[in-house]
């Protein structure tokens, strides 16, 4: 095993065993106890979910937070609903993943040259964290960031967008997130020679079924950003 895949499997005790957000830790548990009606057979993860995926990875995707009757359900960032089934099948489709769908943890997922991870690790009441428990969460993201030194960060919305760039000013790379301004396709050009920051609108389901993101959308930015990484010094047209 390399030593990033120790440090972040370290890393993944800490999330796991997390307990620094009272509302978090209480709304994940009724959750998991209360369940839904179409997965009362399941056994719920109901804690902090860790990131997922290659520990060589030099494409970083960002979300906001797992679902409360996704992540939180099944423990894997990203799976369990149909924001993830859209996103797993691009990832396919773009050979980042080795499979299109998602059944269940043991099912051998495994992405290529990517991992995934959230601003918040807990799934939050009506899907909105607090600034505090973005804050709170941000060292988690901070170590996973050092461990994989990514060529690019994908940003699945604008929450995820701000909270990469909040850890840029925290650490003195940028003075301000004004500059930088989210959208879909929007690549930010940041100081340094860290990662570029690439925006996608999420893959939630109210955005995928009204059409506001498509297949084609992702499939687009997923085809640059595979240009950038085997093309190190190329840019985006």
């Amino acid at each position: 095993m390399s030593e990033s895949a120790t440090e972040l499997r370290i890393l993944e005790k800490e999330i796991i065993h997390c307990r620094k957000c009272p509302r978090l830790v209480e709304y994940r548990e009724k959750v998991a106890k209360e369940k839904r009606r179409a997965f009362r057979e399941w056994a719920y993860w109901g804690k902090p979910v860790p990131g997922f995926g290659d520990p060589q990875a030099e494409l970083f995707i960002l979300g906001l937070a797992p679902g409360a009757h996704g992540s939180n359900r099944t423990g894997r960032m990203f799976t369990g609903d149909r924001s993830g089934e859209f996103l797993y099948a691009r990832l396919y489709q773009a050979g980042f993943a080795n499979q299109a769908t998602w059944l269940a943890p043991d099912d051998g997922l495994k992405l290529n040259n990517a991992y995934i991870a959230a601003a918040v690790r807990c799934a939050p009441p009506a899907n909105k964290p607090l600034p505090s428990e973005i804050l709170h969460c941000r060292g988690f993201l901070e170590r996973e960031l050092a461990l994989l030194k990514p060529k690019v960060v994908l940003a699945l919305g604008k929450i995820a967008w701000d909270a990469y760039l909040d850890i840029l000013k925290s650490e003195g790379v940028i003075a301000s997130r004004a500059k930088y301004v989210f959208a879909h396709g929007a690549v930010a050009k940041l100081p340094g020679n860290g990662p570029r920051l690439v925006g996608v609108y999420h893959p939630s389901q109210q955005n995928t079924q009204t059409g506001r993101v498509t297949p084609a959308m992702y499939a687009v930015i997923l085809r640059k950003i595979q240009r950038l990484l085997t093309e190190p010094s190329g840019a985006f047209t």
